[in-house]
Formats: structure tokens, C-alpha cells, sequence
């Protein structure tokens, strides 16, 4: 049978969560073989592999983890059949009564009255799981599976509730992909953004305040050359730029309909007995800016864009470096319109999308939220909207997939995940189409019939938040950013004292064009200023000695260790020039 057509390989989704579900089930077999006391929470297969909660006081240690692992190759060994059985309420209550497991009792209260409970059986072990599962443990390579990680976990995600320990572990067919896979995990390691952030000297995370990064000089450079890009882009495609109070009062989020439906991840305070939130969107403040002046059919599309700071309270265990934060800078922007342009402007937004993915070398892929439970509006509307993003989206020839119930409580939206170097996905760029937000803050514009009309709007981001963008990117480039992002571009490394002069006047000169550079003038020798310039991932090092101060040369070499040869210092400036006028990634 073709690869591509077997069921029973890792292509298959279905087939490669079964897998990951039944060394869930061996782990747990595990456990309870070397520790009988351990209560069982869950074990679900999860998108890189699987994890299985215990009620546990102390977090296991790795040597723990590794005995384990043994047993579980043990099990697999084994070959032991999985076998289902349903047993009536009753009896599954008291049968996990038996077994003293609580978690298992309180899964099997909230079960639905004549809902069938189903049990597996592997062995000497039997677990309450609705599955599905393999038909035996002998069907997992023990050579190809490992426990990768043990963290804290909140039963049922309830931080009032029972703290177990959550481990992680993954599984493939064969070695080599479980090598592959440890390989990738590795490399990731070496690019986490949080690492890469402290040694590079982009910012910093404190106990003072949890999920509220800091910046510091280089990431400020960092973060204000890709604010400069995202203003040349959006200038380009016709925006025009605002800014809106961080903070606004009750009435105008109960207008917008946060107070209602997103209160809880806003921070609130009472300033003269009126309550006021701190901002966790900027559309309200952007809804007040278009409702100031009467508009006419002739300004629209009327672009406007904000680099708004939001604030939004997230759980501490939610919390993750640049990537989940409590304060970030979203780059925000509202596009209103009449109904005939909608499918113009979200085509247009999308290009503008592309442009700037490209720029960093990054592809994504999309997808459509429609409508959750909890929104406002008619179905009718949702349904035309949804159909409206479709439209445009297929319309480019793009591909998409839905994710039901996961619109804005507003509007149905597309969702672009970023792929980066490791293939790893982000959400970071959106389009909201939104009719409610115009309704009801009665915002209006003058037709070309001369009557009133309401504007349908758009809320899109492309970078996401510039904070979680430039964790992004720097796990991407493994910080080694491209020559006009990064934070020095070059460091000149005069190879003796008598050189120290000829390099302060190099540095001068190129700081007078317009380019970011240090002068390493430690009395150090030359090859430890290069390994260490390097290390700090500056594109370009000018060595300058003896002759290039008696040439008037500078000799560049790249931070991939490619030696350029000495060179006239004007040379050099284009050469630099062009590489950071062209953006190019080297």
C-alpha cells in the first residue's frame, strides 16, 4: 500500500494521536508499576505528543523519568492487548472507588446521565478513557519514545484546585525520528527568544513585574527599526497614524461590549468614584477618532492605523517570555468602508500581509474563526461576513481552514500562523471584518446619494505585537538578525594599539552614514574580539591594523566567518548600504 494511503502511518493525524494516546496509557501503566501510591488525573495525546497528569507531592527527577522510560520499553515488550469494556455508572463509580483513584470518580460524576463509560485494559492496568487506542502495546517502538519534560500542572486548569505533575513525553515509529525530533528540540533550545534576549541584550523579565518585559538599549534599537519599517509600509499602502488614551472610562467598554464579554482580562481602577479600564484593545479609542468629524463615501477606504500599548491580565502560569505577556504595543489598525469594498480592502491587506512576511523570510498559513457562542449580532450577519473573508481569501488563489467557534465576539476573522525557521507556528497577523463595533457606536459617513450610511470596518494586525514579533524573529534568525535590523551592524576591531585611532575615524565615518557601530578597543587580542563579536551575532567585523590605517582600507569580515579582503571603507559603506536598503537576509 502507498505511504501516502496507509492509515496506519504518522501522515495520518488520526493515527499518530492514537499512538501518542496508548503511550499515554503505558506511561500511566508505568507509574503506577513503580509507584502504586500515585493518584491518575488524564492522558491525552496533545499536537507534539503526549502528557499524563499525577497526583504526586514532589516533581519527579530525571533519573525518575529514566526508570520510567525503562518500564515502559518493558511494557512494550510485553505486547500486551488493549481491551475495551463499558460498565454501567454505578459499577464505574465504585470500580474506581476500588482503586482509590478520586480524579477518575469526579470524570465519571460529570459524565452525562446515559452516556456509555468506557474502560481500557492493558494487562494488569485499566484506565477510564473513551479512546480510541492500538490494539496492543507491542505496536510502540520502547527504543523510539522519550519523557521529555515533568512541570506543575492545575487539575482541570483551576488554580484553586489540586497542583499535579504533568509529564510530557514523545514517541515515533522509528529511532531515527525520535533523533530527528530530539535534534530540532535542541536547536530550539539554542534559540529561545528568553536565552537569546539575556545574552544578546534585548531585554528582561523581573519578579516586579511578572508578564511586563523590559527593554534595554540594544532591544530598543531593535524595536524601534521595525517600528520605522512598519510606518514605511503602512505610509505606502495609504494609512494615517493615531494615538489613543491608554486608559478610558466604563461607559465607553460597556458601548463597545468588552465590559461584558471580556472584563475579566481587563485591569480596572476608580479615578473620581467613576470606574475606568486600562485598555486591552484599541478599537474603542479608534471608534471615539472616526466619530469625531463627519465623513464622506469620497475618504473611503479611510485607513488608520495605532501603535497602541494594551495591557491584558493573564493567568502567571500562562506567562511565556515575549510570547504571552501582560503589556505589549499591538500594531493595531482600522480600515472603515462601505459594503461594496470589503472584499478590495481584505485583499489589500492581505498583499500588504504578504510584503511584510517576506521581508523576514517567513510563510504562514491561514485560517478562519467563525462565530463562538458568546457574540452579538445576528446570525445572518455572521454568516455574510464569514462568507465575505472566504470570498477574498479564495479569490488570491490562497488555501484556508476553519476553526469553528473561535471568531472576536464581534466578527468572524482569518488568522495568519507564521511558520519560522524550525517550523515552528505563530498567530501573529489577523483580519476582523466587524459590523457591530459601527453599529453601535453609530458611526456614519455621507453617501454619494447624499443620505447617511454605517461603514463596515475592519480590525487587522500584522505583526501581532511587536513584542511577541520580535520573539519570533529572533528564535527564527537564532538572533543573528539581518543587517538592517540588527542592533550593532558593525563592530571595528583595530588589531593593535597604534590602530585605536584609524578606528575611532572608521566608526565616525560610518556613524555619520547613518550605520549602527561599535569600536572593540580592549587591550585583547584580535582573535578573541572576533570570537566574541561572533558570539554577539554582529553581521559585520572591520578588522583594521598597520597597513589598512596606512591604506586608508578596512578588511570586513561576515559573522558566518566568510573573510571579504581588504577594501576601500567607501566600498564597504555600499556594500553595507545595499544589503540594508535591499533588507536582504544573508
Amino acid at each position: 500500500m502507498p505511504e501516502e494511503n496507509n492509515p496506519y502511518t504518522f501522515e495520518n493525524e488520526q493515527y499518530r494521536k492514537t499512538y501518542w494516546h496508548t503511550c499515554s496509557h503505558v506511561l500511566a501503566q508505568a507509574m503506577k508499576r513503580l509507584h502504586p501510591e500515585v493518584k491518575l488525573a488524564i492522558g491525552p495525546s496533545i499536537d507534539n505528543g503526549f502528557y499524563y497528569d499525577f497526583d504526586t507531592p514532589q516533581p519527579f527527577t530525571e533519573g525518575e523519568l529514566a526508570q520510567l522510560e525503562a518500564e515502559m520499553r518493558k511494557i512494550c515488550k510485553e505486547k500486551l492487548k488493549l481491551e475495551r469494556f463499558e460498565l454501567p455508572r454505578a459499577e464505574a463509580l465504585a470500580f474506581m472507588e476500588e482503586k482509590g483513584e478520586p480524579f477518575k470518580v469526579e470524570l465519571i460524576n460529570d459524565l452525562p446521565e446515559g452516556e456509555a463509560i468506557s474502560f481500557y485494559k492493558q494487562g494488569e492496568f485499566t484506565d477510564l478513557c473513551a479512546g480510541p487506542h492500538l490494539d496492543s502495546t507491542g505496536r510502540i517502538k520502547g527504543n523510539a519514545l522519550k519523557l521529555t519534560a515533568c512541570n506543575a500542572a492545575y487539575w482541570r486548569g483551576d488554580s484553586n484546585r489540586e497542583t499535579l505533575q504533568r509529564i510530557y513525553g514523545i514517541a515515533f515509529p522509528k529511532k531515527d525520528e525520535l533523533d530527528a525530533y530530539l535534534q530540532r528540540i535542541e536547536e530550539a533550545k539554542k534559540r529561545d527568544h528568553r536565552r537569546l534576549g539575556k545574552e544578546l541584550g534585548l531585554f528582561m523579565l523581573r519578579d516586579e513585574g511578572p508578564g511586563f518585559p523590559f527593554f534595554l538599549p540594544k532591544g530598543m534599537v531593535l524595536k524601534n527599526t521595525l517600528i520605522d519599517y512598519w510606518r514605511q509600509v503602512h505610509k505606502k499602502y495609504g494609512y494615517v497614524e493615531i494615538s489613543t488614551p491608554i486608559m478610558l472610562n466604563r461607559q465607553l467598554w460597556e458601548r463597545s461590549g468588552h465590559w461584558d464579554h471580556y472584563k475579566n482580562n481587563m485591569y480596572t481602577t476608580v479615578i473620581d468614584d467613576v470606574d475606568f479600564a486600562v485598555k486591552p484593545m484599541n478599537c474603542p479609542g479608534g471608534m471615539l477618532v472616526y466619530a469625531s468629524e463627519p465623513h464622506s463615501y469620497k475618504e473611503l477606504p479611510l485607513r488608520v492605523g495605532e501603535l497602541g500599548l494594551v495591557h491584558r491580565h493573564e493567568l502567571s502560569g500562562a506567562l511565556h517570555g515575549l510570547f504571552r505577556v501582560r503589556c505589549f504595543t499591538q500594531d493595531d489598525a482600522h480600515v472603515f468602508m462601505t459594503r461594496d469594498q470589503m472584499k478590495d480592502v481584505i485583499q489589500e491587506t492581505v498583499r500588504l500581509f504578504d510584503e511584510v512576511y517576506s521581508t523576514f523570510g517567513l510563510s504562514y498559513t491561514i485560517e478562519l474563526s467563525t462565530m463562538p457562542e458568546d457574540h452579538i449580532g445576528t446570525v445572518d450577519e455572521w454568516e455574510r461576513n464569514q462568507d465575505i473573508l472566504k470570498d477574498a481569501i479564495t479569490g488570491m488563489g490562497k488555501e484556508f481552514v476553519i476553526n469553528e467557534g473561535d471568531g472576536a465576539f464581534y466578527g468572524p476573522k482569518l488568522d495568519f500562523h507564521l511558520a519560522d525557521a524550525l517550523g515552528h507556528t505563530w498567530q501573529c497577523g489577523t483580519i476582523q471584518l466587524d459590523s457591530q463595533l459601527p453599529e453601535r457606536f453609530e458611526l456614519e459617513y455621507t453617501g454619494e446619494d447624499g443620505q447617511k450610511h454605517r461603514p463596515v470596518m475592519i480590525h487587522r494586525v500584522v505583526l501581532g505585537s511587536i513584542e511577541r514579533f520580535i520573539g519570533s524573529i529572533t528564535e527564527h534568525f537564532a538572533g543573528a538578525f539581518p543587517a538592517w535590523l540588527a542592533p550593532v551592524q558593525v563592530k571595528v576591531l583595530p588589531v593593535t594599539d597604534r590602530a585605536e585611532g584609524y578606528a575611532a575615524q572608521v566608526a565616525a565615518k560610518l556613524d555619520g552614514l547613518g550605520f549602527r557601530c561599535e569600536v572593540d578597543a580592549r587591550n585583547e587580542k584580535i582573535g578573541k574580539k572576533i570570537r566574541e563579536a561572533t558570539l554577539e551575532k554582529v553581521p559585520y567585523m572591520l578588522v583594521v591594523g598597520d597597513r589598512d590605517m596606512e591604506n586608508g582600507t578596512v578588511s570586513p569580515r561576515h559573522r558566518s566567518g566568510e573573510d571579504l579582503g581588504a577594501m576601500g571603507l567607501d566600498d564597504f559603506a555600499a556594500l553595507l548600504g545595499e544589503e540594508v536598503r535591499s533588507k536582504a537576509i544573508k
